[in-house]
Order: structure tokens, then sequence, then C-alpha cells
């Protein structure tokens, strides 16, 4: 079937390091050509509104346009296994996940595959809402082509300071897009159900990490600035994982300490609609075995 060439696919520039590969024949900077997923399934521990009664819809797409050394899904991201499937085959998925009672189906790390989710859509559109669980490392131009069929963004805010983004990225222009990104997706209108399911909004993640609590204030900072509509998971489940061997600081858990500064923030700016994470969620457990 052929690709939506939407910005320009067959010189991708869909994630903001607009790599310009051919994805038709080679990898892009995400490390990724077609569409590659290492699981989908009903996932149980999104944040309450999301994973609601039967669990979350989840796609976890492989490769990645932000590649974080503590990365939790590192076998995914750095596209070291999963499966290659075409548009079909995931607009399939889709269906699959619907009938199996799927509360939204949840598009996890989509930012490098916008035009095969759109194409995979007008294939087969669910009737339940659409899920956009991104990085943050987002181009309002590709936003706005979400935004045509997303109904809940989910995105994280890593980083404010350069510096952690720089070294743990290799990208110090995160905020430059991710900071703009996350006020557009902040403007979704809120719809929940009486009985406590999204149907359409935001919900804004942040994982604190070890030493950095300074720039986690900050972000705290920056979502009070947002409409008061937007929710706001503040994580502590950082677990040492990935390729942080020269990163020493990454290889402990957060303290007490530092996560009760955060919270202080919280409060101090008075954020609404706030989801909390006990320390003892910093655990393996919650990270997904992967099928493929």
């Amino acid at each position: 079937m052929r690709r939506l060439n939407y910005n320009n696919y067959m010189k991708c520039t869909q994630c903001p390091v607009s790599c310009g590969a051919d994805r038709q024949f080679k990898s892009g900077y995400c490390g990724v050509g077609g569409v590659r997923i290492a699981k989908y399934y009903l996932h149980p521990f999104e944040e309450p509104p999301i994973s609601f009664k039967n669990g979350s819809g989840c796609v976890f797409f492989c490769g990645c346009s932000l590649k974080c050394v503590f990365c939790q899904n590192f076998e995914l991201s750095r596209n070291t296994r999963g499966k290659d499937i075409t548009v079909e085959e995931l607009a399939k998925i889709f269906k699959s996940l619907e009938d199996a009672g799927a509360e939204n189906i949840n598009l996890v790390n989509p930012t490098h595959y916008l035009s095969d989710i759109a194409q995979a859509l007008s294939v087969y559109k669910p009737k339940i809402p659409i899920v956009y669980n991104t990085h943050g490392y987002e181009k309002i131009e590709n936003l706005k082509i979400a935004d045509k069929f997303v109904d809940i963004y989910l995105p994280d805010i890593k980083f404010i300071d350069p510096l952690l983004s720089q070294r743990y990225t290799g990208r110090d222009d995160y905020a430059k897009f991710a900071l703009p990104a996350i006020e557009f997706m902040a403007n979704k209108p809120l719809q929940m159900t009486d009985s406590g399911k999204m149907l359409s909004g935001c919900i804004i993640r942040h994982l604190v990490l070890p030493l950095a609590s300074y720039d986690s204030v900050n972000i705290v900072k920056f979502i009070s600035t947002l409409p008061e509509s937007v929710h706001f998971s503040l994580m502590g489940q950082y677990t040492p994982f990935g390729d942080i061997e020269n990163y020493k600081e990454l290889q402990r858990g957060i303290t007490k300490r530092e996560y009760e500064k955060v919270l202080s923030a919280v409060e101090e700016y008075g954020l609404k609609n706030v989801y909390l994470q006990d320390l003892d969620s910093s655990q393996t457990a919650y990270i997904p075995k992967w099928d493929y």
C-alpha cells in the first residue's frame, strides 16, 4: 500500500532531527525504516483515566528520535527487537485491541511513524479515543497533522536545562521543541465521563531523575502556566536501566529528599489534577516483557 506523504516521508522530517532519510530504503536517525512494533496489549499501568477499567490498548513502536540513555524501553528505542508490519496490519491491530475491550488506542512513541499511523487510521478508525503517547520532542506542524485524529495527548516533559538534554540525549534543543509542543497539546479540550475515564484532554508526565530535581522544579513551574484542565503525572519510578555505564549519577534511584523537593514545588505552584507515584514504583516489574 502506498504511504501518505505527510511532511515528505520519502525525505523524512517527521521529528525535529529532520534527518532527511528516505525511509523506504534505509533507516532514519530514529533507527527504523518501515513500521516496526515490539508489543501490543491491554496495559493496566497507565494513569487511571487512561487505563481505566479494561486497560489501555498500547502499541509499542520501535526506534526513537530522542534516544535517552536511561530509557526503560531501551530494547525498543534502539530497535534491537521488534517485528516489521504493514500499514494494513497496524489497522488490524487497532481493531483487535478495540474488540478486546481496550479503553483507547495508545500510540507509544509515535512521532517518527506519523504518516503510517495516519494511513492506518484511514483504513480503520476505532470508535474509542486515540492517545498520542510521546517523549515531547515534536514539531508543531506535525502535531497539527496528528491533532486531526488524536483525542488525548500523553506527552513527557523530560528536561528544560539544555545541559541535561545534551548529556542524556545528545540533543541540546529538546526544550526548544518540547515546550511549545506541550503548550500546543495542553490546549486539547478536557472531556471526562462521570466515572472518571478520559475521552479527550492532556496528561503531561515528568520523570524525576537523580541529581536533577532542580530541573524538575522548573518543569513544575512551567506546567503551572498551562490551562488548569491539564493533568500532571509526577513519576518517581526512575530505575537504573539502559546505556548508563558512563553516567554514575544515573546508577541509583532518586532519593526521598529529591522527590519531596519536587512535591513541594507542586504544592507551591498550585497544580491541580495531579497523579503521584510512590517511590517503590521504581522497579523493573513495570517494564513490559517484549513479545518480538
